[in-house]
């Protein structure tokens, strides 16, 4: 399994732009959002001044300036105005930060479903090569966890940050204009905690990367063992597979730790420090006091507007670890976002021609470098031919078909349909033509009527009879309790192995293709069943070209033409008869299934 290592820089302005960019169609609601913000930290910041009034006016008798409303001079009245003013301004912030909440949680939701689109429209585009590469554990991860990792960013992450910094600026200004020398003493702190928050800011950086990366190797894991677990079982490998896992898990659990640490003494000494500005404020206080250079109501409101001061600067540092969450996750998901496919469409893209001759034309193909898998292969299938393709493991029957439907491009040669080179088709007209049929039948989850049609519209209910009819499946249909709606499990878990491959086959009828490929169709279906497919298979091949990639030779003997490949070269082609006269490599193979030759 490869591995997923951190790409890119610890912090990417250009990336956060793309991230908050997924914010622009809802402009109006962060608009609106930022407003209730701005009011949420002026009601919060205003509470204190009606203290300091309270404390100077009715307690000491301290001159004090008026606010902008006349309070009464009976200490009883004027202390329930102010306590009812005071008892207003928290309902208000309290309001103002329920909307905040609630509307930017909002927004969070639509902007991850427009994330997770994207992404979903991404994967249906990218060229099979791509999920070759990559496990399948890592791709859901992208989808799935790192997405929800950007939960808190585009929920409240963005404008936490600035209301946290427009708190800051607003206690600020207040507490310049309550008393300059008690605002340098807060401030005095500020130097401390920023290198904290620093040092804070360069381990749990590290910690996120390595927790991402370990989330996208467990489910990598997960995916792989769980979906190949009766090999695990039937080889014994449970306890080998328990060891691999716990390494995995202990790299996630490490990483956790080492979060963990850091949270552990960074909020401890961000409270230290803010306590000792405190302690430092009360001395001040308890000198000025006396002296006359501040009354005892602004040394109260200051302790109120102090610890209000701190609080952003703790969340700030709070919020960057999901800033640094959401950059981990953020420059996985553009990486994905921007990766381009290898098949990509013409610019002048040609109709695609009635006639659908197919031709190789001194084709060689690799996967990987000049590894050739396809070795200067030319032949050509006319329109109603059926050609059966042949050879040993790994002599490139399959490559074949990747490239015809362009899952590859080849790296020299030509392909053509209708004397048109494939590469000036739109890879997706040009699949419209064929139908498949692989050696692994692969159902997707609801029932059987979905899994023949696969969402194309315009399928009636008696094509899809029809067509489960010719492949010998309707009778099997027919006796389940739910027909055509009877449930499917994942990947068809509750079919035996032959049913699933009719039922790929009558999805592949189903579409009326103009070319169906057999890719060792019957090859794991029992002796009844592939019987059953063996008898339909004249009649469904009808009228139409078939390219039949076939081990057992049995299930080709009929074809038009059979052509035998070895170590990715075309080395005989003919009929069965023909082929046999020759005593070559399709002989050979005839000999090794039924001992004697025919």
């Amino acid at each position: 399994m490869q591995a997923d290592e951190p790409i890119g820089k610890l912090y990417d302005g250009r990336l956060l732009r793309r991230l908050a960019a997924y914010l622009r169609p809802y402009k109006g609601r962060v608009a609106v959002t930022l407003g209730l913000v701005a009011l949420h930290g002026l009601f919060d910041s205003l509470g204190p001044l009606l203290t300091r009034y309270a404390v100077d006016r009715y307690f000491t008798h301290t001159p004090v300036a008026a606010l902008p409303f006349e309070f009464p001079a009976d200490p009883y009245r004027g202390l329930t105005l102010l306590s009812a003013g005071y008892l207003t301004l928290v309902l208000l912030t309290l309001a103002s930060e329920f909307g905040q909440t609630l509307l930017m949680n909002r927004t969070g939701q639509y902007a991850m479903f427009d994330l997770r689109r994207d992404l979903m429209e991404k994967l249906h585009r990218l060229d099979i090569a791509y999920f070759d590469r990559n496990p399948v554990g890592r791709v859901v991860t992208r989808v799935t966890t790192d997405v929800d990792t950007l939960n808190e960013l585009f929920s409240s992450g963005f404008v936490a940050i600035l209301g946290d910094l427009l708190m800051l600026l607003w206690l600020l200004a207040i507490l310049l204009s309550l008393s300059p020398g008690m605002t340098g003493i807060v401030l005095l702190a500020t130097p401390l905690i920023f290198l904290a928050t620093m040092r804070f800011r360069t381990e749990v950086a590290g910690s996120n990367r390595r927790i991402r990366t370990a989330v996208a190797r467990i489910n990598a894991f997960l995916q792989e063992h769980v979906n190949g677990m009766a090999i695990v079982q039937l080889f014994n490998r449970e306890a080998r597979s328990r060891a691999d896992f716990a390494a995995i898990n202990r790299e996630h659990t490490d990483a956790y730790k080492d979060s963990i640490h850091a949270y552990g003494w960074f909020y401890p000494v961000v409270e230290f420090l803010s306590m000792m500005a405190l302690a430092a404020l009360l001395v001040y206080g308890g000198v000025s006091i006396p002296a006359g250079e501040a009354s005892l109501g602004t040394v109260v409101a200051f302790f109120q507007y102090a610890i209000r001061f701190f609080r952003p600067i703790q969340d700030l540092s709070e919020k960057y670890n999901v800033l640094q969450a959401a950059v981990a996750a953020g420059e996985r998901i553009f990486q994905l976002l921007d990766t381009e496919p290898a098949i990509q469409a013409p610019a002048a893209p040609r109709p695609i021609p009635a006639d659908t001759t197919i031709v190789f034309e001194n084709v060689w193909f690799a996967y990987k470098d000049e590894d050739w898998v396809l070795r200067d292969v030319s032949f050509m299938i006319r329109p109603g031919e059926t050609v059966a393709i042949v050879g040993h493991t790994g002599a490139g029957k399959t490559t074949l078909t990747n490239l015809l439907l362009r899952f590859y491009d080849v790296q020299r040669g030509h392909i053509r349909l209708g004397g048109v080179d494939i590469r000036d088709f739109r890879p997706e007209e040009l699949r419209e033509l064929f139908a498949i049929v692989l050696q692994d039948p692969w159902l997707f989850t609801g029932d059987i009527r979905s899994n023949i049609t696969l969402g194309t519209p315009g399928l009636s209910e008696a094509q899809i009879r029809t067509a489960a009819e010719r492949v010998n499946l309707l009778d099997f249909i027919d006796s389940l309790p739910g027909g055509l709606g009877e449930t499917v499990a994942e990947r068809g878990a509750n079919f035996s192995t032959g049913q699933k491959q009719l039922i790929s086959f009558a999805r592949a009828l189903a579409h009326e293709p103009r070319v169906l490929i057999l890719d060792e169709a019957t090859s794991s279906v029992d002796t009844e069943t592939e019987l059953k497919i063996r008898d339909a298979q004249r009649e469904l091949l009808k009228g139409r070209t078939a390219i039949v990639i076939a081990h057992r030779l049995s299930t080709i003997q009929s074809a038009t033409r059979i052509m035998a490949f070895h170590k990715g070269q075309l080395m005989e082609a003919g009929t069965h008869a023909e082929l046999l006269a020759l005593r070559g490599i399709y002989w050979r193979l005839y000999e090794l299934q039924y001992a004697t030759p025919a």
